[in-house]
């Protein structure tokens, strides 16, 4: 078992096993809204455990392929049980994220074709993954937009979400023009089953849109591919056509 953030490669000990946090055997970072110790690593039963130890704070892990999700809330756990992991958690302007890559895993992803363990080469996987719904090309650009710090990235580690203000200067809109594509596109996944995208007392935008980005980047929704689309002219829509197209769509698929 190996953990991965910035760069840097930490082999976990069946024994010992591993704790992430501010002040944890992989020092994530020292800021004040992150637990001294937020997720721990252990090898129990024959399996790799994640386990969110935090009191506040949830993490999002997804396998590379976009094809499972969990929504770890405090408290709980999950086995590790695939070859490879992806772990996203905000805390407070922050947002991280960080590799667990298991040498024997328990399990290989499969998709309706059969093994997708075949390197990350096979096309066919993007076909099944997790929480697809149908989005507009506006809401689409605003989810890249959002994401586009973690997208440029080359490794595992540390990005600040963009604010409203800047993601709709970004995108050359209003503020008022991307905050109601935010409520559509929040509203649709929630709709879907995508879990912490609801409003109301203690869901700040800002936990919203940090929630928004790390399902849209651990389901695949956007990939670096996308960046593209910030710069293509003629991507958005008429006024009348955005009316009709920002009607909640069911979604193809729930969330795992």
């Amino acid at each position: 078992m190996t953990v991965v953030f910035c760069g840097e490669s930490h082999s976990v000990s069946p024994d010992a096993g591993l704790t992430i946090g501010r002040s944890g055997d992989v020092e994530i970072d020292d800021n004040p809204y992150l637990h001294r110790t937020f997720l721990r690593v252990s090898h129990e039963a024959g399996f790799w455990w994640l386990t969110n130890t935090g009191s506040t704070l949830t993490a999002t892990v997804a396998d590379e392929q976009g094809l499972f999700q969990a929504f770890l809330n405090p408290g709980a756990r999950i086995p590790l049980a695939m070859k490879k992991l992806l772990v996203w958690f905000t805390a407070g302007p922050t947002t991280y994220d960080f590799e667990i890559h298991v040498a024997s895993p328990a399990f290989k992803t499969v998709t309706a074709e059969g093994p997708a363990d075949r390197g990350s080469d096979d096309d066919e996987v993007g076909a099944a993954t997790v929480g697809r719904v149908s989005l507009t090309p506006d809401q689409k650009l605003l989810i890249v937009a959002l994401c586009e710090p973690f997208l440029r990235r080359r490794e595992a580690g540390t990005s600040q979400i963009p604010s409203s203000a800047a993601a709709a200067e970004r995108l050359g809109w209003t503020l008022t023009r991307f905050n109601r594509k935010l409520d559509n596109v929040c509203q649709k996944l929630a709709d879907a089953g995508t879990r912490g995208l609801h409003g109301g007392v203690g869901k700040l935008a800002t936990n919203r849109k940090a929630r928004l980005v790390e399902h849209a980047l651990s389901t695949k929704i956007v990939t670096e591919d996308d960046l593209a689309l910030l710069d293509a002219p003629g991507t958005t829509t008429s006024a009348a056509e955005e009316r009709a197209a920002d009607q909640l769509v069911p979604a193809e698929q729930g969330n795992a």
